[in-house]
């Protein structure tokens, strides 16, 4: 079985990403199990921080990797908390503390439309000029209260348009078809069944 690291610590994402992915022949091993810290993400795009992420994984660990970043992305606040969006209220990062400065900042905001957006790469190696990109995006807005237990992140505030649910009010097994992180690894899984058959 073919071996790719994930290259992210957030265990629920993870188990997002091994869900989405199963039924392939490879083994997605978090890089938390090679002690790897977190890289750095110094870029003003998605796409370019998720390829420093999953070229830093896979320079660690000589694996092939895969490497997600995403947010949120808020039309009135000109796409914030956007790349900022895990760090959007400071540090140490707390998805609490994160929604309760968003519900702050839109508080007067009657539009309140966002997405969510998601970027992942896969490369073969730390050098691989051929990176896979796909991309995925989920459509909704912000609701004034939290709603739902589920998920993570902004996903008490995210309400989808198809459900009128929040995003934490879904199943596992409906947010794994319709959210934006689903969107795009199922692009990545489409690739990595021609790579490394079903």
């Amino acid at each position: 079985m073919n071996k790719i690291v994930i290259a992210t610590n957030n265990e629920k994402k993870l188990n997002e990403i091994v869900t989405i992915l199963e039924n392939l022949n490879i083994e997605a091993i978090p890089q938390s199990y090679f002690k790897i810290g977190e890289s750095e993400e110094p870029f003003n795009t998605f796409i370019e921080n998720a390829l420093i992420k999953a070229r830093y994984a896979s320079k660690k660990t000589g694996l092939p990797a895969i490497a997600d970043d995403s947010g949120l992305c808020v039309d009135i606040l000109k796409g914030e908390p956007g790349i900022h969006s895990a760090r959007f209220s400071g540090l140490p990062k707390s998805d609490e503390n994160n929604n309760l400065k968003l519900l702050e900042v839109l508080k007067d905001k009657h539009i309140r439309k966002a997405h969510y957006y998601c970027a992942i790469v896969f490369i073969k190696s730390t050098d691989d000029p051929q990176p896979i990109i796909a991309e995925g995006l989920w459509q909704g807005e912000i609701l004034e209260i939290p709603r739902g237990k589920n998920g993570f992140g902004y996903d008490p505030l995210f309400l989808d348009y198809k459900t009128n649910l929040s995003a934490a009010e879904l199943s596992t097994e409906i947010k794994n078809k319709i959210s934006h992180r689903s969107q795009a690894l199922k692009k990545i899984k489409q690739k990595l069944k021609i790579i490394y058959g079903k």
